[in-house]
């Protein structure tokens, strides 16, 4: 068929606590066969928790890849086979200390897609609520409310780097007329 790849072969090369890594044997649409190195995730959730007044609450932390503290969305890794609302709803609250009485679908983007089988899970969550975060023993982060105007200023002029964070911000904007 065209342009659709037949996987031929299969081969484990690592079995992580967060990925597992493979390499494919892949067959082209001319009869050729390929290499495919394939980080294997098990995909993730993203929320953008905005109040009635129109702040959205973004999360800083460290991030060991790139060495440097990112502003992001609050956010987290499913277990293979989880439900991504049900991991979404407790990360907003893990995270922020909210709950919401709203939680609207935005769509799943894919961060990486020659080698990186995670799809995340975009949210929006109004009407929210809070009490005490209740974050994991090996997580450190800041919350911090920010107009959401002004996060998509943040994100046009790069000081929002992170993809997911990038995406959902600008889909939660556009399903809430802020442009």
């Amino acid at each position: 068929m065209h342009l659709q790849e037949k996987t031929v072969g299969t081969q484990p090369i690592y079995d992580g606590k967060i990925i597992k890594v493979q390499k494919d044997k892949a067959e082209l649409e001319n009869g050729a066969v390929v290499d495919r190195e394939l980080v294997i995730h098990p995909g993730g959730v993203c929320i953008v928790p905005v109040d009635k007044d129109g702040n959205v609450y973004l999360v800083r932390q460290f991030r060991y890849p790139f060495q440097e503290v990112l502003t992001e969305i609050p956010a987290g890794k499913l277990e293979f086979g989880e439900d991504h609302r049900d991991a979404g709803l407790r990360e907003l609250k893990e995270e922020t200390g909210a709950e919401c009485e709203n939680f609207e679908y935005l769509g799943v983007m894919y961060p990486s897609v020659a080698y990186l089988t995670e799809k995340i899970h975009m949210y929006l969550a109004t009407g929210l609520k809070f009490d005490k975060q209740s974050l994991d023993e090996d997580e450190f982060l800041d919350v911090e409310k920010v107009p959401l105007a002004d996060a998509v200023k943040m994100v046009v002029n790069g000081e929002i780097k992170d993809g997911k964070t990038q995406t959902a911000l600008l889909l939660a904007a556009k399903r809430m007329g802020k442009f």
